[in-house]
């Protein structure tokens, strides 16, 4: 990589780090297996995934309170159950499907990945997901970690810019000390905007038949890798 390197790597992390969506499909097909249950689970999934972003921009355009992120999955789970018809479940299964999120596997790469990393540079997931989902996540998919910056910390969601300039003002360090790692280029161009550095690598299956966008770097972002293995190596590390 040309110019300075960063002295802090965060990564986005549902998408970039852990597959999420064949991790709920594989958890809740287990599930509803051992329940007797027979659903469209990746349908499901995928209606849940949907659900995301605008239950968070609620929170964001202060329509709701700030709501962190397991509960605004719980409300959304709810709603989809009851839409999809799905009978028989108590309080403890949709409290179980709802932590379907704190066990997310991660892709091959993304521990090896992170592991090289760390071993030059402070990292963390910078994620809309609040402390304790990421926190059990990480224990879950042996993700190393050195701190979880999650979205309650800073009571705001990406892409706002307390997120991104959050970290910086926690470690006492300048934006452009702080790059963001992920395969989103919309989230790569918004912590761009608040001068952090960036890097790029594609997860092409992240939506399975629905991915849409994401496929390439659509910026000259800082780096741009093919993995997070490769970001590594690009990193000189």
């Amino acid at each position: 990589m040309a110019g300075k390197l960063p002295k802090v790597i965060v990564f986005d992390t549902f998408g970039s780090v852990v597959d999420w969506r064949s991790s709920l499909i594989a958890d809740l097909t287990a599930f509803g297996a051992t329940k007797g249950i027979t659903a469209d689970w990746a349908a499901l999934v995928d209606a849940w995934r949907a659900a995301y972003r605008p239950s968070m921009d609620r929170v964001r355009k202060g329509e709701q309170p700030w709501t962190k992120l397991d509960n605004l999955h719980r409300a959304s789970l709810d709603r989809l159950i009851a839409d999809f018809g799905i009978k028989g479940l108590s309080e403890e299964d949709l409290a179980h499907i709802n932590l379907g999120w704190h066990r997310l596997h991660p892709w091959p790469d993304s521990v090896p990945g992170l592991t090289r990393l760390k071993s030059r540079f402070i990292i963390g997931p910078l994620s809309n997901g609040n402390v304790s989902l990421l926190l059990n996540m990480a224990k879950f998919a042996g993700i190393p970690w050195d701190m979880i910056f999650g979205s309650d910390l800073f009571q705001h969601f990406k892409p706002d810019p307390e997120t991104y300039l959050g970290v910086a003002k926690m470690l006492d360090l300048r934006p452009d000390q702080v790059m963001l790692g992920a395969a989103h280029n919309g989230d790569l161009g918004k912590a761009r905007a608040c001068g952090l550095l960036t890097a790029f690598f594609p997860r092409p299956t992240e939506y399975g038949p629905h991915q849409k966008r994401d496929y390439a770097a659509d910026q000259d972002w800082d780096i741009v890798a093919t993995d997070i293995q490769d970001m590594a190596a690009k990193l000189g590390v």
